[in-house]
């Protein structure tokens, strides 16, 4: 072989083995993150909370479906999902058999851009550049359905709204906002901070928008959840996640973290969540992810 072809041909093969690896093998090895956070009054008994995000349900994605369905014999105490579970609008009934497990648990939910709106096709390569506001939705997705079919397992809707979940005699109030990324979140309708009569207030939203986190580390939450930033998805060995797709910074990308705000501070948990939409079905050095979150008295 000439030369001078060798380097094109080898760099190619290896983008090649890469884009492979990370569409055909990472995008469905499937993980579960385990992470302790202390945030409970002392004396209360450990929760054990079950964090489900960003699940991107395209029709016939078995392994995904049959993942899902095995988390429940987790034994979590509640679930939380914070959204973007569709990439297909003929995958709710899917996405709520694979969930049907869970949803025999306590549990509450806020939605996604990706819940409420469809994919478009569209250059893959987009989601690593700087999110500028610019937002190109897709046709409506029959998210009715499926926030019907959370409401009827009894999960708590928390888009810009309150919930309260009683364990073991215990007060948990959950509060959310519905998804910043599609300017949806109010949080006018939630604001006045914990419920002190509560043991435990936590705050959930699916896009960790710095507006968002601002607002609930300034009134006292101790724990803010989110998803949508698919732990960015591509990252670089070493150096981490390449991008948020918000204004979160990338080292926040995915995991726990100590959040600071006007000189507040709050315990921060974004997961990097199970999917991809469904014109991007690659991750690289970041898999797809389910966090069992255990909470403990500070």
């Amino acid at each position: 072989m000439d030369t001078k072809f060798a380097l094109p041909l080898g760099i190619a093969a290896t983008g090649a083995a890469c884009l492979t690896y990370a569409a055909a093998y990472e995008a469905r090895s499937f993980r579960l993150r385990r992470v302790e956070v202390p945030v409970l009054p002392r004396g209360m008994r450990p929760l054990r909370v079950l964090q489900v995000s960003d699940i991107h349900m395209v029709c016939g994605q078995r392994k995904k479906q049959d993942w899902l369905r095995r988390l429940a014999a987790l034994k979590p105490d509640f679930v939380l999902n914070t959204g973007d579970n569709l990439s297909d609008p003929e995958a709710v009934l899917e996405t709520l058999d694979a969930l049907t497990p869970l949803m025999d648990l306590p549990g509450a939910y806020v939605f996604g851009s990706n819940d409420y709106f469809g994919p478009r096709p569209k250059d893959p390569t987009g989601y690593l550049r700087r999110d500028d506001g610019t937002r190109t939705l897709g046709p409506e997705n029959p998210w009715q359905e499926l926030r019907d079919g959370f409401d009827r397992a009894g999960w708590e809707n928390l888009n810009n709204a309150r919930g309260r979940l009683k364990l073991d005699g215990a007060e948990i109030e959950l509060v959310g906002l519905d998804d910043p990324h599609i300017d949806r979140d109010r949080y006018e309708l939630v604001a006045g901070g914990p419920d002190r009569a509560a043991q435990l207030s936590l705050a959930v939203v699916h896009a960790p928008y710095r507006r968002a986190l601002d607002a609930f580390t300034a009134e006292g939450y101790p724990l803010v959840i989110a998803g949508h930033t698919h732990g960015g998805q591509v990252c670089v060995p070493f150096y981490g996640a390449l991008t948020t797709n918000c204004d979160l910074d990338r080292k926040r990308a995915k995991g726990l973290s100590r959040y600071e705000s006007a000189g507040n501070e709050t315990y921060l948990h974004v997961s990097a969540g199970c999917g991809t939409s469904r014109y991007a079905r690659f991750r690289f050095a970041c898999p797809p992810e389910a966090t069992l979150m255990t909470l403990t008295p500070a």
